[in-house]
């Protein structure tokens, strides 16, 4: 039996510790709960779980990712370091970046995008129907001679007040609980927060009349594979009252679905997988998101929860191991309306928390609700709705028909697997120009002014390859076939652009995109590409049938279309065709807390969407080979 050790993690400012047999340190870290950023899943390829082992004795060899330098000074790869005696182990904030560039701001681009949503919404008719409404009144007081209770007392009360043919009305247990001070310190009359249902009206809250007036507020969330996106409103008004997102705390277990599902299968795995997302980023957001807001959480009566298949299950708890086994059957399409108390997250107990309906083993409530907020579902126009995600989804079609697949684009385009990679938050590069002669970079940050870059987010990944590319720096198979300051090669003769030399950067470390990460972004715009033509050629249309192609997804304020173009990862279409319109499944999570009746339109567009298993299609495997060049090995499709 192997020998058991000690190992302590320091991070900054906190300690943790674990005692567990020899493995690697990463394996150690996720025992002892330490969210190391390990997107690759521990096969040594991303070298995002650096760290530096303070004493003890391991073994592990130099990689690519850690210098000789480095080396020297006890840095090494988590996943390839394995354990040999007590050890102690310091966790610098890049291996914990996913976490720590928690992002809370009063969006106010993003509040633009969300007042025009809200404008529509009220256009179709989609609001003033959440079902939440705030009643004030006074009741008799009890005397000797009256000694009702105070919750018959208050329904009496209520009852009086809706009227005759009101459907029957309850009092949550949260309600109870406070009535008696509540009655008592108001003089009996009283403030209540009442949802309307189809079988049950129910005050979900009593305050004392006089007090501050109640919030009845509500939450968009967005559950990415690798972030997630919370967007806090006033569900009376509709207006945003905070945005955040944070990175999924689940990508330690592996950056796509299909590790996080082999992990859910382990034992314990499944709860491990919960709790990452729930305890580790939901809640710490949504409190985050309370104090800008100036709300207490019990003030949140009602949620939305977008997210692919698979986070839907493990964000429910409910085990996804059949959406990974011919012929890939989900546990569930539509979650139906569940309590916040049964889902763990940090808002009123009795609130109404609403996952977005899917529709296929790896299409899931995201895209029902990014089809909805892009407007695809009720166009005449022949349009192409595309989400860049750790899974690539599309739409195509209009209010005549949908179909929907969605291809393994990998994390690149939100960070992951891409050594300088990382959302886009403070510090990321978002957008790259590069001057042909001198190949000097000029970068646009993330951030405040003076804000020094940390690494590349999905829109400035783009760019960045888009002009190697158009410069001559690279050739078609993404390989450096020019030299210069700027182009580095590391002892093992893998070339890389250096984008910003150690002084300049955040990390005090040299920012520099590889040949290995080029190779990883190829892979995944190649799955876009081969997506979109696959699934044109299925419904017998052609590249230029797309008549509006609408880009979603977190990677950045924007995306260079025509770099996108150039190197093959959208069709060859005139530019004003492309629209993007940023985070739609969160938009459409806003508009289902929004709006019952939009909530009702999401599953029902769920329902008359065709989706399209590429992985059994038969041409699907070698369109992806032909993608996977710059541009592609068909040059006339670009030209």
């Amino acid at each position: 039996m192997s020998n058991k050790y000690t190992i302590v993690f320091r991070a900054e400012g906190n300690e943790d510790r674990v005692v567990t047999a020899g493995e690697t340190i990463l394996e150690a870290a996720k025992k002892a709960n330490v969210p190391l950023d390990a997107p690759c899943s521990g096969n040594g390829t991303c070298g995002k779980c650096r760290v530096k082992v303070l004493s003890g004795e391991s073994e592990s060899g130099q990689t690519r990712h850690i210098s000789r330098e480095d080396y020297a000074q006890g840095y090494r790869l988590a996943c390839a370091c394995e354990i040999r005696s007590d050890m102690v182990i310091f966790v610098p904030p890049s291996a914990l970046a996913y976490q720590n560039r928690i992002k809370i701001s009063g969006g106010e681009r993003e509040q633009a995008v969300f007042s025009a949503l809200r404008e529509e919404l009220r256009t179709l008719g989609f609001t003033g129907d959440s079902g939440l409404e705030i009643l004030g009144l006074t009741l008799s007081r009890p005397d000797l001679g009256n000694p009702i209770a105070d919750r018959e007392r208050l329904l009496m009360a209520l009852e009086t007040l809706r009227g005759e043919g009101a459907p029957p009305l309850g009092l949550s247990l949260h309600a109870q609980r406070k009535l008696p001070a509540a009655l008592r310190e108001g003089d009996f009359s009283v403030t209540c927060v009442l949802r309307r249902g189809a079988g049950e009206d129910l005050v979900l809250n009593v305050f004392p009349r006089g007090a501050s007036n109640p919030v009845i507020a509500g939450l968009a969330i967005d559950i990415g594979t690798t972030s997630v996106s919370i967007l806090l409103l006033d569900l009376l008004s509709g207006e945003p009252l905070a945005l955040g997102s944070a990175g999924n705390g689940q990508i330690r277990y592996g950056a796509d679905v299909i590790s996080r599902i082999i992990e859910s299968s382990r034992p314990g795995g499944l709860e491990r997988l919960q709790r990452a997302v729930i305890d580790e980023c939901i809640d710490p957001l949504i409190r985050a998101l309370c104090r800008k807001g100036g709300i207490d959480s019990e003030d949140i009566y009602r949620a939305a929860v977008a997210a692919n298949t698979t986070m839907t299950h493990l964000f429910l708890g409910v085990n996804p191991a059949y959406l990974r086994l011919e012929p890939y059957v989900p546990a569930f399409f539509e979650g139906g309306t569940l309590r916040g108390i049964d889902t763990g997250l940090f808002l009123h107990p009795d609130a109404e928390v609403i996952p977005a309906p899917g529709i296929g083993s790896y299409v899931g409530g995201d895209i029902t609700a990014g089809t909805f907020s892009s407007g695809v579902y009720k166009k005449e126009a022949l349009s192409l709705l595309i989400d860049l995600g750790t899974n690539g989804e599309l739409v195509f079609g209009n209010a005549d028909f949908l179909m929907s697949c969605a291809c393994s684009a990998g994390p690149a385009f939100e960070g992951g697997d891409i050594s300088c990679g990382m959302r886009a938050t403070d510090g990321a590069v978002e957008a790259c120009g590069i001057d042909r002669e001198t190949m000097e970079p000029a970068l646009r940050i993330i951030g405040a002014a003076g804000q020094k870059p940390a690494g590349l987010c999905g829109s400035g990944l783009i760019d960045l390859i888009g002009e190697l590319f158009r410069c001559g720096i690279i050739n078609a198979r993404g390989k450096f076939i020019r030299e210069g300051k700027r182009v580095c090669r590391d002892e093992w003769g893998m070339a890389g652009y250096t984008i910003a030399f150690a002084g300049e950067t955040e990390t005090g470390r040299e920012l520099a995109l590889t040949e290995g990460d080029i190779d990883n972004f190829i892979r995944a715009k190649g799955a876009i590409f081969s997506a979109i033509r696959t699934m044109l050629v299925s419904l017998d249309f052609t590249v230029d049938s797309i008549e509006e192609v609408y880009i979603a997804g977190g990677i950045g304020s924007g995306i260079n279309v025509e770099n996108a173009i150039r190197i093959g990862m959208f069709p060859k279409l005139p530019l004003e065709r492309y629209h993007y319109i940023g985070n739609s499944s969160l938009s459409g999570a806003y508009a289902m807390v929004n709006s019952r009746r939009a909530a009702g339109k999401v599953t029902e567009i769920s329902r008359g969407m065709t989706y399209l298993e590429l992985s059994s299609h038969p041409g699907y495997m070698d369109e992806f080979v032909a993608a996977c060049f710059l541009p592609h090995t068909d040059g006339g499709l670009f030209e």
